[in-house]
């Protein structure tokens, strides 16, 4: 069964949905594909102000009761309360569109690796360097310098995988991320995204009744 999961690295939301993907990803018969959707992207980005910053951290805390995933108070001094910062999902999508070019099994852990940076360790994600630096840590040495210098080949494909996507929410009527989509071709169907955030076997048993 495919599964296709739109997201955005910088979504928090996202971030909570991470062990409900594992559960999905790690189950027989089940093939996850990620999909970013560069919502918080270029035109989608915006400066981190006091308003925004008071507003995601509630919302980050609701995501933390909700699902067990954490966020720092390392993350909230540096990455949200930091002078002149930008919520800029663009370099960490790139990172991971990097990595489906170079290893290709190794998106999820990538996106992970980068979530962990931002959330617990408390380091924005918001800059080329910085997610160049977590893909290396991580092993993912060619898409670290792939981040680092984009090349044609790259942007393209973060391009067209971002047109696909969003073609994908619109499509069948999304409103946010995460959303899951079952099925391929015409059989696809859209999976409420709530079902991420409940117990895991309800999950599956969604996913294959969809």
């Amino acid at each position: 069964m495919h599964v296709t999961y739109l997201f955005d690295p910088l979504c928090g939301w996202c971030y909570g949905a991470v062990p409900a993907l594992e559960h999905i990803a790690g189950q027989k018969g089940f093939i996850v594909t990620l999909s970013p959707t560069g919502l918080f992207a270029g035109e989608g980005s915006r400066p981190m102000d006091r308003n925004f910053a008071d507003y995601a951290w509630q919302n980050d805390q609701r995501i933390a009761r909700l699902t067990g995933q954490v966020f720092s108070d390392a993350y909230r001094s540096n990455v949200l309360d930091a002078a002149g910062g930008l919520f800029d999902s663009a370099p960490a999508t790139l990172g991971i569109v990097a990595v489906g070019l170079t290893q290709p099994d190794g998106e999820l852990s990538a996106l992970k690796a980068l979530q962990h940076t931002r959330y617990v360790d408390g380091i924005d994600t918001a800059s080329r360097e910085t997610v160049a630096s977590v893909l290396k840590k991580a092993g993912f040495h060619e898409a670290a310098l792939r981040v680092r210098s984009p090349d044609e080949e790259l942007l393209s494909a973060y391009r067209t995988r971002i047109a696909a996507a969003r073609a994908d929410m619109a499509r069948f009527g999304a409103q946010g991320v995460p959303t899951l989509i079952v099925g391929e071709g015409q059989d696809r169907r859209m999976v409420r995204c709530n079902a991420l955030y409940g117990r895991f076997d309800l999950l599956t048993a969604e996913l294959k009744a969809a």
